[in-house]
């Protein structure tokens, strides 16, 4: 005897076979008022829906990753353009061997960061090393934005060492799939911008920024802003490679503007290796 719940399942498998079907025919998804609201695209793209649409995409990840025992994590940022160094060497020659030099240059431009590549990747072994065999309340696990570059070797060192990872990423024009090395049931990817970064926090217990562009700095100020502001309880904020983030960011400048308190560059250390890096983390919850 079927119960509620494998009745409700069908209904709802049967509404989205016939959505799948008529696109692929190719036909245009015209509103229809007898289409299931919850099975039915058109109705949900609305604007009247968009508060529905966040509340999905603030559910769906947070159920998952209460499924997998996803609690605890430490959340990786970094440029989505580094390569590991054996593929920015290749990719210089290629480009060498094509004679563009506009790219070749480029692509050795990149490669002189390929270190934040590899660092990135004995980083999130040693994340991934930590938790193995520990309770779940104690496990930690690298979570990144699911791109290419220091996002790839975070996710790539935490498969390396044995773990799982998440990776969130985001729809974007120039968007990529997912890297490989995202544990596939912890794969998501956002439309909003807004509650990808409070996923980020939820489950946040540190967060290493490595060397990156805009989006690894709207990502970095928005954690400062917040345990500044005391929205967010106290984190370890690590900043990988000293010698990028202090000439990028004069922080002194802002204190001396009196723009920042002094207290405020408390809030955060620079790392040069992957072993600080997890020490500051360590020293911070006495591990």
């Amino acid at each position: 005897m079927n119960n509620t719940h494998d009745l409700h399942d069908k209904r709802l498998a049967d509404a989205w076979a016939t959505l799948k079907t008529h696109s692929e025919k190719g036909l245009p998804l015209d509103p229809d008022p007898s289409r299931i609201a919850f099975a039915d695209p058109e109705f949900l793209l609305r604007r009247e829906t968009r508060g529905i649409r966040m509340q999905l995409e603030l559910m769906k990840p947070d159920l998952e990753q209460r499924a997998h025992g996803i609690e605890n994590t430490v959340v990786v940022f970094g440029s989505a353009r580094f390569r590991s160094e054996e593929e920015a060497a290749a990719l210089v020659a290629q480009a060498e061997a094509n004679g563009d030099a506009v790219a070749a240059e480029r692509w050795r431009r990149l490669a002189r960061s390929s270190h934040y590549y590899e660092k990135a990747r004995a980083f999130g072994k040693l994340v991934a090393q930590y938790s193995e065999g520990k309770e779940p309340e104690d496990k930690l696990f690298v979570c990144t934005g699911g791109g290419p570059g220091i996002m790839q070797a975070a996710n790539r060192g935490a498969h390396e060492g044995g773990g799982i990872s998440v990776g969130l990423a985001i729809a974007l024009p120039m968007e990529e799939e997912a890297n490989p090395y995202v544990t596939p049931a912890l794969s998501f990817k956002f439309h909003y911008f807004a509650i990808r970064k409070m996923h980020f926090m939820m489950r946040a217990k540190a967060l290493v920024a490595f060397p990156g562009g805009f989006g690894t700095l709207d990502e970095l100020f928005e954690v400062i802003t917040l345990v500044q502001t005391k929205k967010s309880k106290p984190v370890p904020i690590v900043l990988f490679g000293s010698a990028y983030w202090k000439k990028l960011i004069d922080f002194d400048f802002l204190v001396d503007e009196g723009v920042i308190s002094p207290t405020d560059v408390k809030l955060f250390e620079y790392v040069d290796a992957p072993e600080d890096a997890w020490d500051a983390i360590k020293r911070f919850y006495k591990l």
